[in-house]
């Protein structure tokens, strides 16, 4: 009698190997790793943080479970929306909305900038327009509203009586060493003094003023081009932050 003939399985009813799902398993554990390795790039918002540690059962001071102790910040009354670095953060972010709000018509006619770096809250005037070309004097029909604004910006209590930078800058142009500023930093140096004067004139507090000039070492603009040394043209106000005193 002739053996029976082994019954063929189709392709499609095959299986996947064993194998497969630990191979499986390894390339989701890889997949997970690299979306937190990549989100990780992202500053995390403090607040952002306990809204996501809220949805997990045990975490924080809630009962069961693994939870997480209190530590000695909590002893000692601080919680993470308490501690310097993000009190710091949030009094600069409410100093760059008041100076928004504050000077939005000299921002609108692009006499001023403001912005924020590492050394704090910036407010930059536009130097041709607040200063005649070569001069370190004021143009008061222009300045005397902004730095009324100004005044009040930086004697109110969302700049906690942080210290204030006044700098100078200028372009590349040469001054003429015959005329009185013998080069961009005496002239840069001048204009920042100036608008410090002014300031105290309006009673910002002198003991939380500083000047300097920094000449054309400091660009933000490219000085090859008109637009550029426009931009390089300029005296800032820097509300510093605590680690540029």
């Amino acid at each position: 009698m002739a053996a029976k003939k082994k019954k063929q399985e189709c392709p499609e009813c095959v299986g996947s190997p064993e194998y497969m799902l630990t191979y499986g398993d390894m390339m989701t554990l890889l997949l997970v790793f690299f979306v937190t390795m990549f989100s990780l790039d992202d500053p995390i918002d403090p607040r952002l943080l306990q809204v996501k540690l809220s949805a997990f059962v045990g975490v924080g001071e809630a009962q069961g479970g693994l939870t997480l102790q209190k530590g000695p910040l909590a002893e000692m009354g601080n919680s993470i929306d308490s501690l310097p670095s993000m009190t710091a953060g949030r009094a600069m972010d409410r100093s760059l909305q008041a100076a928004i709000s504050l000077l939005q018509p000299e921002i609108t006619a692009k006499k001023v900038r403001v912005t924020e770096d590492e050394r704090g809250l910036v407010i930059s005037m536009n130097g041709d327009t607040f200063f005649p070309p070569g001069s370190a004097e004021l143009n008061m029909d222009e300045a005397r509203p902004l730095l009324q604004r100004l005044s009040s910006l930086l004697t109110s209590e969302a700049l906690g009586g942080r210290q204030i930078r006044i700098e100078g800058h200028s372009d590349n142009t040469p001054t003429d060493p015959n005329g009185p500023f013998p080069s961009n930093w005496e002239l840069s140096t001048a204009r920042g003094t100036n608008v410090l004067r002014r300031l105290l004139d309006y009673q910002v507090p002198e003991k939380r003023l500083q000047v300097a000039g920094y000449a054309d070492t400091r660009p933000v603009g490219d000085n090859s081009t008109p637009e550029g040394r426009a931009y390089n043209r300029r005296v800032d106000i820097v509300v510093l932050t605590r680690g540029h005193l």
